[in-house]
C-alpha cells in the first residue's frame, strides 16, 4: 500500500476527540448550572425558613406579651373586687383580650403578616396604656382606703381611750359615791335600853338586865351622832328589837313593818321619821309589845337608809 493514503486516518481521530472534549465541556456547564441552581435553591429555602422561624417567634412573642396582658388586666379586676368596686370594663376587656389570643393562636407558620403583626402590636400598646392608667387609679384608690383605714384606725383608738376614761372616771365617782354614801351613813351614840311596867314607872339597870314578867313596854334612847358629810334632811330611823331566838318584834298595829336590809327584806319593830340637824339630837323608841316577853338576851339594832347605826342587848331573867 502506498503510504501516502494513511494520512487521513489522524485527522479522524482527532475530530473525535475534539467531539468528546465538546460533550465532556457540555456536561461541565450543565453540572455547573445544575449546582448554581441547587445553590440558589438552598439559599431561597434557608431564607424561607429563617423568615418563617422569625415569623414564628414574633407570633410567639406576641401570644405571650398578650397573656401577660390578660394575667395583668385579671390581677386588676381583683384589685378592684378587694376594694368593693365595679369592674365591668376590665370584664370586657378581658373578653377582648381572650378573642385576640384566639385569632393569634389561629395563625399558621409563617402566616403572621406584617400587617397583622403592626395591628397586633399596636392593639398591645394601647392596651398596656389603659392597664397603665388603671394601675395608677387603683394605686390611688389603695392610698385613699389606706389613708381612711389609718384615720378611721386613730379615732377608734381615741374613741377607745375616751371610753377607758369615761369608765374610769364613772368608777371613779361610783367609788367616790359609794364612799360618800359610807361616809354619810348615820352612827347611833349612847345607846341605852331601859324597861316600863305597867305604872309606868322606868327601870334602868346598868347590867341592861330585868325581870320579864315586870316590863309592859321597852324604852330605846340614843343619840345620832355628828356627821358633817350627810345632808341635813329628814331620816328615817328603825328600831328592830330581836328577841333570844333572832326573830324580830313585830306588829303593824304597833308601827311595824318591813324594810330592806343589803338588798333583803327584814322586818322593823318601828320607825319614825327625823330631821337630822347635825346637832347630836336625842331620840327614843318605846315599844309596847301587848303581851309577855320571852325570858333570855334581847338585842336592839338601830338602822337608817338600809344600814346598820349600831346596836345593844338587853337581858330578861
Amino acid at each position: 500500500m502506498d503510504p501516502q493514503q494513511e494520512y487521513p486516518e489522524p485527522r479522524k481521530n482527532n475530530s473525535r476527540v475534539l467531539l468528546w472534549v465538546a460533550l465532556v465541556l457540555v456536561l461541565l456547564g450543565i453540572n455547573g448550572v445544575l449546582f448554581y441552581l441547587n445553590t440558589q435553591k438552598k439559599t431561597e429555602n434557608e431564607q424561607l425558613t429563617t423568615q418563617v422561624q422569625v415569623t414564628d417567634n414574633k407570633l410567639q412573642a406576641q401570644i405571650k406579651e398578650f397573656e401577660d396582658l390578660k394575667a395583668n388586666y385579671e390581677r386588676q379586676s381583683q384589685d378592684l373586687q378587694k376594694l368593693g368596686l365595679s369592674n365591668d370594663s376590665l370584664q370586657a376587656r378581658i373578653a377582648g383580650i381572650n378573642a385576640d389570643l384566639l385569632k393569634l393562636r389561629s395563625f399558621k407558620a409563617g402566616s403572621f403578616s406584617v400587617a397583622e403583626q403592626q395591628r397586633f402590636k399596636q392593639r398591645a400598646l394601647n392596651l398596656e396604656s389603659q392597664l397603665k392608667k388603671k394601675d395608677d387609679q387603683i394605686a390611688e384608690l389603695k392610698q385613699s382606703n389606706e389613708n381612711l383605714y389609718t384615720e378611721t384606725t386613730t379615732l377608734k383608738e381615741r374613741q377607745n381611750k375616751l371610753t377607758d376614761t369615761i369608765s374610769t372616771i364613772a368608777k371613779t365617782n361610783r367609788d367616790l359615791s359609794d364612799k360618800v354614801t359610807i361616809a354619810s351613813r348615820l352612827q347611833a351614840d349612847n345607846i341605852h335600853v331601859s324597861v316600863l311596867n305597867k305604872k309606868d314607872k322606868e327601870k334602868d339597870d346598868d347590867k341592861e338586865e330585868f325581870k320579864a314578867k315586870k316590863v309592859d313596854r321597852v324604852k330605846v334612847t340614843f343619840n345620832l351622832a355628828r356627821n358633817d358629810v350627810s345632808p341635813k334632811e329628814t331620816k328615817q330611823i328603825y328600831l328592830r328589837i330581836l328577841e333570844p331566838d333572832g326573830a324580830a318584834l313585830y306588829n303593824l298595829s304597833t308601827g311595824g313593818g318591813t324594810f330592806t336590809v343589803d338588798g333583803q327584806e327584814a322586818f322593823y319593830t318601828m320607825k319614825q321619821d327625823v330631821v337630822y340637824d347635825n346637832t347630836k339630837q336625842a331620840l327614843n323608841f318605846v315599844y309596847a309589845k301587848g303581851g309577855d316577853y320571852k325570858i333570855g338576851q334581847h338585842t336592839v339594832e338601830l338602822y337608817e337608809g338600809g344600814a346598820l347605826m349600831g346596836k345593844t342587848v338587853f337581858t330578861l331573867k
